[in-house]
């Protein structure tokens, strides 16, 4: 039916308009003065409430490119369009293996010179938060073969693969020589100048990204982001996206050494003028600082410290 100027009819939310009309009005905003009259309570645009056709989505618009990380509203779209079905890439798998004869599992008593695993969980964490499989190997003594070994095997089943520990410039170094020992060209760099994450190791064995993490908690997380986060998205072929961050001032002083760069948690405060990030001091064996921390800033290498009042970047630590 036609709709001609000063008539109105019964509409249902997402149905068709009639020929001849251009606005809708919410039922609450009117009522029925008499059987065949209706009183609008509000004034009314031109297309109010009206949704074109091709107004979400137009014919030949490319919806959801290459890389997009499906999410909830993904999902929403692609049912929008009667697509139940769409390739997708294989999540990839990411090995992660702990080393040293003091690293027990978390469920065990952790007696004199014992620590319980810790990198194993944080890493895997974080793995999975990235849209990624991870796969742990356990606890591997401080033995070369032994780490080879279940290197080796993870190497072969895996996409990554990040050691803890074993990275230190001591007599106890092993996963170097495991990575040089999986493929060429191996070892890419041994040594940063980072902190905390002074003794990462980056190599690559036959195109697999192999990852050698200070074996301190705080250390392995905070390096698991910056490198092994971003070369997870690139295995995945995943949109780059930036990382989550916000404008701060500094509450107190970020004291550090010039020479490396060096990232400190802190935790935000809201204010009315914005955010003030406090610095959290912290030592790199000391997961709890990570707990009570929101983000992260950067001292760069060439600075002894950040006074207080001055406003940077703060990284969300997820």
């Amino acid at each position: 039916f036609r709709l001609e100027p000063g008539q109105a009819a019964l509409i249902h939310t997402g149905g068709m308009l009639p020929e001849g009309a251009d606005a809708v009005v919410m039922l609450e905003h009117t009522q029925q003065s008499r059987e065949d009259e209706v009183e609008v309570l509000k004034a009314v645009a031109v297309g109010e409430n009206v949704i074109d056709v091709g107004e979400d989505v137009a014919q030949g618009q490319r919806i959801i490119p290459a890389g997009t990380r499906v999410r909830a509203a993904e999902i929403g779209g692609l049912m929008a369009l009667g697509r139940t079905q769409v390739q997708v890439r294989r999540l990839a798998t990411v090995g992660i293996i702990s080393t040293g004869d003091e690293v027990v599992p978390p469920e065990e008593p952790a007696g004199p010179g014992r620590v319980r695993d810790i990198n194993s969980y944080t890493l895997s964490a974080i793995v999975q938060q990235w849209a990624a499989i991870p796969k742990r190997y356990g606890i591997v003594p401080d033995d070369p073969e032994a780490l080879y070994q279940v290197a080796s095997r993870a190497f072969r089943e895996c996409d990554m693969v990040v050691i803890t520990a074993g990275s230190s410039a001591s007599t106890r170094d092993m996963t170097a020589d495991v990575v040089n020992r999986l493929g060429e060209p191996g070892v890419l760099v041994h040594g940063l100048r980072l902190k905390p994450g002074k003794p990462t190791i980056l190599g690559v064995a036959a195109g697999k990204p192999i990852v050698g993490l200070p074996g301190n908690p705080v250390s392995a997380f905070i390096n698991m982001l910056w490198f092994v986060v971003p070369a997870l998205e690139r295995l995945q072929a995943a949109r780059p996206r930036p990382w989550p961050r916000w404008r701060a001032v500094l509450r107190n002083n970020a004291p550090s050494e010039a020479g490396r760069e060096e990232w400190i948690p802190v935790r935000l405060h809201e204010t009315p003028n914005g955010f003030e990030a406090e610095v959290v001091f912290y030592k790199s064996n000391l997961i709890f600082r990570l707990v009570e921390a929101d983000g992260l800033i950067r001292v760069p290498a060439d600075a002894t410290g950040l006074p207080a009042g001055t406003e940077l970047d703060v990284y969300a630590l997820q």
